[in-house]
C-alpha cells in the first residue's frame, strides 16, 4: 500500500477500475486534489493483466478486446502513454460446424460481399450507423437524458436498437450471417428475444468497422498502468491494499465518488440513505454471471476454419438458434449443456503475452447468477467441435465460477461482469430513472461505476459522467 499524502485531498475516490480512473483523472485535470482508495493489491479492476497459469503467460484477468476504449471521447481526449492498441483486420470470426466460419472484417464493402445473399439487407441495417458513427457514439456513451450532440443519428439508431435480436435476424437468409447477428447480440447477456438486445448487436457491429475490436500489447493492465501515471502527474495518489467498509472511515472532502454498484452503497452507507431512494437501489437488477477458463497453449488453437486463425475474438456457440438457446436457459436460471462462449487468442495479433511459439487463451460463458458450477468441460467441448486438437495443446488452464469473479471484484456481483443487467429499463436509466443518475441523496457522494450511464465495458465515460457533475456542483 502506498503512504497516505499528508495533503488533505479535495476529492476522494473509491475503487480504481477504468471508471474510478477515469473519474480521478478529470477531477485531478480540473485542479482539485484528488486520492483514489482501491481495495486490492494492484489497480485496475477489470483492467489487469496476471500470470494465471504458468510463468511468461500474461493473461488478462478480464477485459481484453476495447473497442469502446478506441472509440471513447475520454480516451480519444486523453492519450495514453505506453498503449499500443492492435487491431486486427478480422474483427471477430464465429466457427460453424463443417469448417465454415462467418466473420466481420473492418472494411464494411468487404464484411458484406462475404455475405452474399445477406449483403443488401447487412448493408441496410450498418451502413447508415456507420457512416454516422462519428456522431452516433458520443452520443450512445453519454446519459440517455442528456441532449444528444447528434439527435437524429441517435434516433435512427435507437429506432433500430429497441429491437430484439430475434428480430433483426429475420431479414438475414443465411445461417452465418444470422451466427453473427446471434453472437453480436449475446453480448448483451440476455436472451435475444429481449428488446433493447439489438442495440448491442447494432452497436457492436458499428464499432468493428468504424474502429476496430483492438486488443492492447502487453495487456489490458498498461490502460490501468497509463491511466495511473497520468493521475500521479497531475498530482493525484493511489492507495491500493485499502478497502473501505463504510464512508465514515474517509476523510472529509468536497465531494467523494464511488466506483462501486448500488449493492456496495448500501452497504457502506445504508443508514445514512434516505428509504425511498435505499429502496429504489436494491430493485436495481444484476445480471447473469459468467464462468471463465484461462489457458497456456504449446501452440495456435488448430480452428478448421482458416478465418477463425486470423483473428483474436471468436464467437462459439454454432447456429442462431443454438446461441438463443443458450441465453435463454442462462436466463432461466439453467446451465447450458452447449454454452454460448467469447473467446479471446491475443497471440494473433500480440505474441508478446506468451513465449515463442505458444499462446496464452480464455473463453468464458454465461451461467445464472452466484453460479459455483464448473463449467469447464463444457466450454473445452465447444472449442473442440470448430478446433478438432485444442486438447492437446493445453499446458495449464485456470478456472473461474461466477463466485470466484465476485470474490476477485467485488463489483461483479453474481459474477456479472457489467454491473447491472441490460434490462431495456436498466440501459435506459440506471442505476434508477433520474435527470442527474450520478448523484446520490448524500451531499457530495456521487456513483461512477458501471452500474450509472453508459453502463458495462472499457470506455471510462461513467467515471466522467459522475466527475462533471461533481464539478457542477463545485461550480467549476
Amino acid at each position: 500500500m502506498r503512504a497516505a499524502s499528508t495533503t488533505t485531498p479535495d476529492a476522494i475516490v473509491v475503487g480504481s477500475g477504468p471508471n474510478g480512473l477515469a473519474a480521478a483523472l478529470t477531477l485531478a485535470q480540473a485542479g482539485l486534489a484528488v486520492h483514489v482508495y482501491e481495495g486490492a493489491a494492484t489497480p485496475g479492476g477489470g483492467c489487469r493483466t496476471a500470470e494465471l497459469t504458468l510463468p511468461g503467460f500474461a493473461h488478462d484477468v478480464c477485459s481484453t478486446v476495447h473497442p469502446l476504449l478506441a472509440a471513447s471521447p475520454f480516451f480519444q481526449e486523453n492519450e495514453l502513454d505506453g498503449v499500443t492498441l492492435k487491431t486486427p483486420e478480422v474483427a471477430f470470426a464465429h466457427p460453424l460446424d463443417g469448417g465454415r466460419a462467418a466473420i466481420i472484417k473492418a472494411s464494411f464493402e468487404q464484411t458484406a460481399a462475404f455475405l452474399g445473399a445477406d449483403a443488401r439487407v447487412y448493408r441496410r441495417l450498418f451502413q447508415a450507423p456507420v457512416k454516422e458513427a462519428a456522431k452516433l457514439v458520443p452520443s450512445v456513451l453519454a446519459p440517455l437524458l442528456s441532449p444528444p450532440l447528434h439527435p437524429l443519428a441517435l434516433a435512427r439508431f435507437g429506432l433500430r436498437g429497441l429491437w430484439p435480436v430475434t428480430l433483426l435476424a429475420r431479414r438475414f437468409q443465411t445461417e452465418g450471417a444470422r451466427a453473427l447477428l446471434a453472437g453480436l447480440g449475446a453480448h448483451s447477456m440476455r436472451p435475444l428475444d429481449t428488446p433493447g438486445t439489438g442495440a448491442f448487436a447494432l452497436l457492436l457491429g458499428v464499432l468493428a468497422h468504424a474502429v476496430g475490436w483492438p486488443i492492447v500489447e502487453g495487456g489490458s493492465a498498461r490502460i490501468t498502468d497509463a491511466l495511473t501515471r497520468e493521475l500521479e502527474a497531475t498530482g493525484g495518489k493511489l492507495h491500493t491494499g485499502h478497502w473501505v467498509g463504510d464512508l465514515d472511515e474517509l476523510p472529509q472532502t468536497k465531494v467523494k465518488l464511488l466506483d462501486i454498484t448500488p449493492s456496495q452503497l448500501l452497504q457502506l452507507a445504508d443508514k445514512r440513505l434516505p428509504a425511498r431512494y435505499g429502496k429504489a437501489m436494491r430493485r436495481f437488477q444484476y445480471g447473469p454471471g459468467i464462468f471463465k477458463m484461462d489457458w497456456a497453449l504449446s501452440g495456435p488453437v488448430p480452428w478448421q476454419a482458416e478465418a477463425c486463425r486470423a483473428t483474436p475474438t471468436l464467437h462459439i456457440g454454432g447456429t442462431f438458434e443454438e446461441i438463443a438457446r443458450s441465453e435463454a436457459e442462462v436466463a432461466a436460471g439453467h446451465h447450458s449443456e452447449r454454452p454460448f462462449c467469447i473467446a479471446v487468442q491475443p497471440g494473433v495479433v500480440d505474441p508478446t503475452r506468451a513465449p515463442h511459439g505458444q499462446h496464452t487463451f480464455y473463453a468464458y460463458c454465461h451461467v445464472p447468477a452466484g453460479s459455483t458450477v464448473d463449467m469447464s468441460e463444457r466450454i473445452e467441448a465447444q472449442i473442440e467441435r470448430f478446433a478438432p486438437g485444442f486438447r492437446e495443446l493445453v499446458l495449464a488452464s485456470n478456472c473461474l465460477t461466477a463466485v470466484d469473479i465476485e470474490r476477485h471484484n467485488p463489483n461483479y456481483i453474481g459474477g456479472d461482469i457489467n454491473s447491472g443487467a441490460a434490462t431495456l429499463r436498466q440501459t435506459m436509466f440506471r442505476p434508477t430513472p433520474s435527470l442527474r443518475p450520478y448523484e446520490t441523496p448524500l451531499a457530495g457522494v456521487y456513483l461512477c461505476s458501471s452500474s450509472t450511464p453508459p453502463g458495462g465495458g472499457v470506455h471510462g465515460m461513467c467515471g466522467v459522467g459522475a466527475a462533471k457533475a461533481a464539478l457542477g456542483e463545485l461550480g467549476l
